[in-house]
């Protein structure tokens, strides 16, 4: 191998504005498509349009839209630093939907989930008070 050569797979995007467009594409299929009736018109339930095929925006979702064969694929790629605010805006954005099913009570715990394993601030901590209190009378 020369010298001028490098060793490895070649990188998965040559520019951040074809990963860009792969990132609004995976969001724009999150949304799911309004369910309509033999003339066009929506489909309304309880005041709503019905809406067919829309799935919540994941990591891994991500990740697998972006081609890549694990979550752990795309956080490793976030390390280029000419992809790292690209992917950081796209996890930004999960976290966002993520962060507001905290609201919805049948989404809020594979919210606090989700959020607690995928992004950074997010753990449950609990304190654990270890002092001991004891008078130097009750040890004699």
């Amino acid at each position: 191998m020369s010298e001028n050569k490098k060793a490895g797979r070649p990188p998965k995007y040559r520019s951040v504005k074809a990963m860009q467009k792969k990132i609004d594409a995976y969001f724009e299929s999150c949304k799911g498509t309004i369910l309509t009736d033999e003339d066009g018109k929506p489909v309304i339930y309880k005041g709503n349009p019905v809406i067919i095929d829309e799935k919540p925006p994941t990591i891994t979702g991500l990740a697998l839209a972006l081609g890549f064969n694990s979550r752990q694929s795309l956080l490793n790629y976030e390390g280029k630093e000419e992809f790292m605010d690209t992917i950081t805006r796209a996890k930004a954005q999960v976290e966002q939907y993520t962060e507001e099913r905290l609201f919805d009570k049948d989404g809020a715990n594979g919210a606090k989930f989700s959020l607690a394993n995928n992004f950074k601030g997010w753990k449950e901590k609990q304190q654990v008070d270890t002092t001991v209190s004891t008078k130097l009378e009750d040890l004699l």
